[in-house]
């Protein structure tokens, strides 16, 4: 895992009022999950909401997601944080794209760190909400 890459991810796209315990879970491996957990069903207040914009659905085909980042200005690489084993690793953004996909669990991935970044949510039923996170300041 990448503490400086983390740090920027949760300042930018986190609730200020859990940055720092965010931060303290993510940097535990005890508690690490706890952070990630958040990401379920809590990702409305766990997530900065002026910076989210939902993809709509259809939105499962991992070509057209790495199309619209690239859109928005995404780096050929990207940081994962999920319960997958891409967890805290770089990765091509195809690559994590069509990893985590079909994952069904929450995954974030930062394409322009601060910036600009990926996020779906638990699936429950049909395909997890999607969201773009893109920062203008």
């Amino acid at each position: 895992m990448n503490k400086e890459i983390e740090e920027i991810i949760v300042k930018s796209f986190f609730n200020k009022r859990i940055q720092q315990r965010v931060l303290f879970e993510l940097s535990s491996s005890k508690k690490r999950q706890d952070a990630i957990e958040r990401l379920n069903h809590n990702y409305l207040d766990t997530l900065r909401n002026e910076f989210m914009i939902e993809i709509p659905k259809p939105n499962s085909d991992p070509e057209e997601i790495v199309n619209l980042l690239k859109v928005h200005g995404a780096s050929k690489n990207c940081y994962v944080i999920s319960w997958h084993s891409l967890d805290g690793k770089e990765f091509p953004l195809t690559t994590a794209i069509e990893e985590l996909i079909w994952y069904g669990m929450p995954s974030f991935i930062s394409c322009t760190h601060g910036k600009l970044a990926y996020f779906q949510a638990e699936q429950v039923y049909g395909a997890p909400p999607r969201f773009i996170l893109k920062r203008t300041l």
